[in-house]
């Protein structure tokens, strides 16, 4: 897949997510085999640029390229001049927030509650494609709600505008992330666009990303909730769509190996007491879908410096290796 003068390859992409997709977890889904990592979405408003979080987020330093990032707001001149900024602090692709369905950023007609105003859509995307000269892209949702499926429309003024590459979440705004992606209108987008259509929503497997792929013929995958906790997700559809084959699932010295090194980022990126909070969250993912998850969280959730995090993150595992359990 082409965005602009980056080839995206392979075709998995992770998505932005509020809280999760920081460089320290970007970097480590570039290494696990992702095409493209989005940033977390920046606030468009300069008041908000220099604090603590937003100087977080606009830090690419040693970040692998292409290095996109997210931004959200309301006001084309703001949004325009918040990619500009962007650019000017490492962005090499601009992506616009018009899908996140939180009510914080839906109150104040950001993310997917731009998608009620097409003419607003229009003035946002123009202005922010003729601010800078990077490629622009663009994330959706199906719609507002389910007599508000408008997807297509905002399409085609995202053609008209130079967007780059779009990205349907197929899902309205009200679902949330409930109920099931609607493929079918993703597809139909697809089936008329003229630029790159990342198809989003469910994807949680390699299979899966095969069938949706094929059902809706889209140019390339968004993995966003199933990586978390699971980095090695994006190498493992890499690997089917390119060969057809199953990886094996990783054996648990790798398992542990990919953790620390997560919370050694994780820790040197936001300082000791943010890092090892931070890390809790990331902590609970990579062992949800273990039997051991109750205990390993009681274990790890002791720990109130990053030595102790780290120390009982690798005894855990060298246990659970040797085949000795510990106790909570």
């Amino acid at each position: 897949m082409q965005i602009g003068r980056h080839l995206i390859e392979p075709r998995v992409v992770l998505a932005p997510m509020a809280g999760v997709t920081d460089k320290p977890f970007r970097q480590l889904c570039k290494r696990m085999g992702a095409g493209l990592a989005v940033s977390e979405m920046t606030i468009s408003d300069p008041r908000f640029w220099h604090t603590a979080k937003s100087r977080h987020r606009m830090d690419h330093d040693g970040e692998p390229a292409p290095i996109s990032v997210q931004i959200a707001g309301t006001d084309p001149q703001l949004l325009a001049d918040a990619a500009r900024y962007n650019v000017d602090h490492g962005a090499e692709i601009i992506d616009i927030n018009m899908g996140c369905p939180a009510k914080k950023v839906c109150h104040v007609w950001a993310g997917s509650a731009l998608m009620r105003d097409e003419a607003l859509v229009a003035r946002i995307l123009q202005a922010v494609v003729d601010a800078v000269e990077v490629p622009v892209t663009l994330k959706i949702r199906t719609g507002w709600d389910a007599d508000h499926r408008n997807a297509a429309a905002i399409a085609r003024i995202a053609q008209d505008s130079g967007i780059q590459a779009l990205t349907v979440h197929g899902r309205t705004r009200d679902q949330h992330y409930t109920g099931l992606a609607e493929y079918e209108t993703v597809a139909a987008i697809k089936a008329e666009a003229r630029i790159p259509v990342i198809v989003n929503g469910d994807i949680d497997s390699p299979a899966k990303a095969r069938r949706v792929l094929e059902r809706t013929g889209c140019d390339a995958v968004m993995v966003g909730r199933a990586a978390q906790g699971r980095p090695w997700i994006f190498r493992e559809i890499a690997h089917h769509l390119a060969t057809g084959g199953n990886l094996p699932a990783p054996a648990l010295d790798e398992v542990r190996d990919v953790l620390l090194s997560h919370l050694d980022a994780l820790h040197a990126f936001y300082g000791e007491e943010m890092g090892v909070r931070i890390a809790r969250k990331h902590l609970g993912w990579y062992a949800k879908d273990r039997p051991e998850n109750a205990a390993f969280r009681a274990v790890v959730n002791r720990a109130t410096d990053a030595r102790t995090q780290r120390d009982l993150t690798r005894d855990y595992f060298d246990a659970l290796i040797a085949g000795v359990a510990l106790a909570a």
